[in-house]
């Protein structure tokens, strides 16, 4: 097999996702599986109803993030998101450090987040097989990896019919879980707190709490990684992010009031198929089974829309000489990077033997800091740096966004687990380590100088 990097026909994507088909996959992302496996880990870790506040905050912090990925994808729509952003950004002072820290980092933070939609919807599945044990659960949960993976096997006109049609089950199981929680609601329950509900152990509790509630909110910038396949960029990219983070946050929290006042938040909190309880509680065994069966097919459009995205990353690293030439590659029939999609569905596959808390707390300390934070750095460094850049969009109140932003990931960061923070560092410093390598091999800064290229600067 060839090394050689695509010719220019080769990398050409379909521009032929739309706002519609663009917040379709944005909101299947942030939606999947999460709340329904996440709502006992909240309302526990916060202790009472007021579990309640995590979402918001989480909804806050996602807005000022989403605010900064509008300002840049729109900017610089190319298919990577973050990578090209610091790409961009950073190569004045340390060349393609932290594009390379970024894609080593995604390639285990992208299939860590699509292990968690495999993982939940194995738990959803003990709805109906109670009784299984550990090998089956974790052949179930290969075999759902590699039929995510033979699905993303076609051009992107597929992908968009099958995503819309999965978000549309999406919404349904979502509006059903709540329906069901309403149509049987006591207020008592949803909004009756404890004693020590706001006490000293309140703050601790809403960082663990906004950890899963970030987590839930993740994916409202799937469509900044297939800018290339998005029409119109500059008004696709900030709508589809915008109205996907403001549509998720009323969901969210209708869905998560609906789900408390169903029953006492202790038996919430250790329930492990939570829609399953509310609807069987309120509307019978029969559409319990039916919505179950709802919330397994959203869990696995969350993976499935997920790996498309995330496989588009190394492929533009790759192409841009950041990264290894095979994931460059596009499949010869139908144009897609086949090698970067078989490479994130192995590593999806390994994340499934882990526990759900340990891989949120992993992936979310791993692309805070090369990610977020790096990102609202980068979007400060090109306003400095390119202020000629065409922005179609600019971010509403600049920097209020990004200072909230700031602050909510390190919030975030430090209250994750001490485990995971040390194995994220370690993963880092890993990848430090393997671009020295990588830069000394390919004459690269910090063995040549920096090479300043503005692909995006006097564009349109």
């Amino acid at each position: 097999m060839s090394g050689a990097p695509p010719t220019r026909s080769d990398t050409t994507f379909h521009r032929s996702i739309g706002v519609f088909s663009g917040t379709a996959i944005n909101m299947t992302q942030m939606c999947g599986i999460g709340p329904f496996i996440t709502i006992p880990i909240m309302v526990a870790a916060m202790g009472g109803p007021q579990a309640v506040i995590g979402w918001i905050a989480g909804a806050i912090l996602a807005m000022a993030d989403g605010l900064v990925w509008a300002e840049l994808g729109a900017a610089m729509p190319g298919s990577g998101g973050t990578y090209v952003y610091l790409r961009e950004a950073f190569q004045y002072r340390t060349g393609k450090l932290m594009p390379f820290l970024f894609i080593w980092t995604m390639l285990l933070a992208i299939p860590l987040l699509m292990s968690t939609g495999i993982i939940g919807m194995a738990e959803y599945l003990g709805f109906f097989f109670p009784n299984l044990g550990w090998w089956p659960v974790h052949l179930i949960s290969l075999a759902a990896t590699a039929v995510v993976t033979w699905l993303l096997y076609r051009r992107i006109e597929s992908v968009r019919t099958i995503t819309i049609a999965l978000w549309v089950i999406m919404l349904v199981s979502v509006i059903g879980t709540a329906a069901a929680g309403f149509s049987n609601f006591n207020a008592s329950f949803a909004f009756t707190y404890p004693a020590d509900a706001f006490g000293g152990h309140f703050f601790v509790g809403l960082g663990a709490g906004l950890i899963i509630g970030i987590y839930d909110y993740l994916g409202y910038n799937t469509t900044a990684y297939i800018g290339d396949e998005l029409r119109d960029p500059g008004r696709t990219m900030p709508r589809s992010i915008i109205i996907s983070v403001m549509a998720m946050m009323v969901v969210y929290l209708l869905l998560n009031i609906s789900v408390l006042g169903v029953a006492p938040w202790q038996e919430i909190a250790q329930s492990k198929s939570v829609a399953s309880l509310v609807v069987e509680r309120s509307w019978g065994h029969l559409a319990a089974a039916v919505m179950t069966v709802l919330i397994i097919v959203t869990a696995f459009a969350s993976v499935y829309t997920g790996l498309l995205g995330g496989s588009r990353v190394p492929f533009q690293a790759a192409h841009d000489k950041v990264f290894l030439s095979v994931f460059g590659r596009l499949h010869e029939k139908h144009g897609f990077p086949h090698v970067a999609l078989i490479t994130m569905g192995v590593v999806t596959a390994i994340g499934t033997f882990f526990d759900l808390t340990d891989v949120i707390n992993m992936l979310l300390t791993a692309i805070i800091i090369v990610q977020s934070i790096a990102q609202i750095v980068a979007l400060v460094t090109l306003r400095k740096r390119q202020p000629s850049l065409a922005r179609p969009y600019r971010q509403w109140l600049y920097p209020v966004p990004c200072v909230i932003a700031l602050l909510g990931w390190i919030y975030v960061y430090f209250s994750a687990s001490t485990i995971s923070l040390i194995l994220s560092g370690l993963w880092i410093v890993a990848g430090l380590a393997v671009f020295m390598v990588w830069a000394k091999f390919n004459r690269s800064w910090p063995f040549a100088p920096v090479e300043i290229r503005e692909t995006y600067l006097g564009k349109e």
